[in-house]
């Protein structure tokens, strides 16, 4: 069993930027891809981008890609998303996710744990 718990959302204008947590406990972190997705009214639950259990594999989706980092602390059982020059349709829910396996997966039904979520919100 792995808990996960996302902080660092919040209130920021285009162009600025905000970076999140998620702490993991439970199971052995470091054996674990974790991911960050995004929902936003009305639609469906993304992939933003994740990070296989090394650190050394990672995926970007194309919107975020050049403007978003992840990276991982194993040590600190934390995974974290760098989010640089965002943009009003970043607004959503983000959450964290784990997955067992060791791949990098990049569908919600493939991961195993979820956190709660944080808000973002991007004002124009």
């Amino acid at each position: 069993q792995v808990q996960l718990v996302e902080s660092g959302g919040g209130l920021v204008q285009a162009g600025g930027s905000l970076r999140l947590s998620c702490a993991a406990s439970g199971r052995t972190f470091s054996t674990i891809t974790m991911g960050w997705f995004r929902q936003a009214p009305g639609k469906e639950r993304d992939i933003v981008a994740a990070v296989s259990w090394s650190g050394g594999g990672s995926y970007y989706s194309d919107s975020v890609k050049g403007r978003f980092t992840i990276s991982r602390d194993n040590a600190k059982n934390t995974v974290y998303l760098q989010m640089n020059s965002l943009k009003p349709e970043d607004t959503a829910v983000y959450y964290c996710a784990a997955d067992r396996a060791w791949r990098i997966a990049t569908m919600p039904s493939e991961y195993d744990y979820w956190g709660q979520g944080t808000q973002v919100t991007v004002s124009s």
